[in-house]
């Protein structure tokens, strides 16, 4: 009866809005209960256009947001992006996602899924994964950082860490009283090796005789860990200790054992006001907002990218007070000559630490000679890990 009552309903409010179009006039029209219903106004026409949807944007992170170090900088890239372009993007993130193949894949899956249609993984272990998903959403873009391997719709990106870390040699060269220098290590890849070997060649160039100790952790982040290897390098007589890890435990050791230290990845001062000497800061935003805008434009294409000085992706930033005015022009000197050119970190003759040249003289390293680096140039003490 219900249904009875809906038809003779419509059927009514039809025959008055044709018999009403004749006139101009618009009038209500009431049930037999007494129930009104208003005639639906005439449609426009032309339809005003829909507000175009965002374009959602996903990273995946190794570690916490909060970890002062690597993840850290790669949120405040992913802020960037939402400062630049406002309600053109809507970005989201999963944090402390394990490299292990199952769990990158699991995440990585459902943020396709999810509608993103630019995702960025930001560490090497993720690389594998990243390309098995590409292949199964072609019409989303994918980006990994620091690994090699590239598709139509995975593009390959990372920084240039270790002109930083020659920056903070530099500046350990001259402040370190005893000439022995520590590295609180994560996992032995050519990215962490050329790191650990640019710290020391930036070192050596301002003190020829200036050793490099090693202490590995295995792990990105693990602040006991950390802890402990910045304990031990301190044990052996270390004054300057730099980090290739993610947390802000090396700084506080350093402050709380009277030793300086540098941040890395980002400013870890306020975790160590004395000791941290200056950071080697990365800002992931240069490229993000880039990649973000391309995607935006329909311009993006798959790509392999290494910025660094000169693209202002890197530099050594939040200088310590006790660094006199002459450091400081050393070091700004010393990161000109290598945007410039004239000054190369890596240009021979350079040797690494059993003596074997690897570096003939004048030759300076391209590109893959960088990314295959797995020794320890000469002042680095002990063997590099199997």
């Amino acid at each position: 009866m219900k249904m009875s009552r809906r038809k003779t309903l419509a059927a009514a409010l039809s025959l008055a809005v044709v018999g009403l179009a004749g006139c101009g006039q618009k009038e209500e029209s009431k049930s037999a209960s007494a129930a009104s219903a208003s005639a639906p106004a005439p449609a426009s026409s032309a339809a005003a256009p829909a507000a175009a949807e965002p374009l959602k944007v996903g990273f995946i992170y190794v570690g916490p947001v909060g970890d002062a170090g690597w993840t850290f900088a790669h949120d405040a890239g992913r802020k960037a992006v939402e400062a630049k372009f406002g309600d053109k993007v809507k970005t989201s993130f999963v944090e402390n996602v394990p490299e292990s193949a199952a769990d990158a894949e699991r995440v990585i899956r459902d943020l396709a899924t999810q509608g993103n249609k630019v995702i960025f993984g930001t560490t090497f272990g993720y690389m594998e994964a990243m390309l098995k998903v590409a292949k199964d959403f072609p019409d989303v873009k994918f980006e990994h950082a620091t690994g090699y391997k590239t598709a139509e719709n995975l593009a390959q990106y990372d920084v240039r860490t270790y002109e930083g870390a020659y920056l903070a040699g530099v500046a350990a060269g001259k402040m370190s009283k005893s000439g022995k220098l520590g590295v609180v290590a994560s996992i032995p890849i050519p990215e962490v090796l050329r790191n650990i070997n640019s710290f020391t060649l930036g070192a050596r160039s301002i003190n020829p005789k200036a050793t490099t100790k090693v202490v590995w952790v295995n792990k990105w982040f693990d602040p006991g860990k950390e802890r402990e290897a910045a304990t031990t390098l301190i044990g052996q007589g270390v004054d300057v200790l730099m980090q290739n890890t993610d947390s802000a435990a090396v700084v506080q050791t350093a402050e709380e054992k009277g030793v300086y230290a540098f941040g890395w990845d980002s400013d870890m001062s306020k975790f160590g006001a004395k000791a941290h000497l200056a950071a080697s800061v990365i800002d992931w935003g240069v490229y993000y907002t880039k990649r973000v805008d391309e995607a935006l434009n329909k311009t993006w294409k798959s790509d392999t990218t290494w910025w660094g000085l000169k693209e202002n992706m890197i530099d050594l930033k939040a200088f310590n007070a006790s660094l006199s005015d002459e450091v400081k022009k050393l070091i700004a000197d010393k990161r000109q000559g290598v945007i410039d050119g004239t000054a190369p970190i890596w240009k021979g003759p350079i040797k690494d630490n059993t003596g074997k040249e690897v570096l003939g003289k004048d030759a300076v390293a391209d590109d893959k000679f960088l990314h295959d680096i797995k020794f320890y140039v000469e002042g680095v003490e002990g063997k590099v890990p199997g």
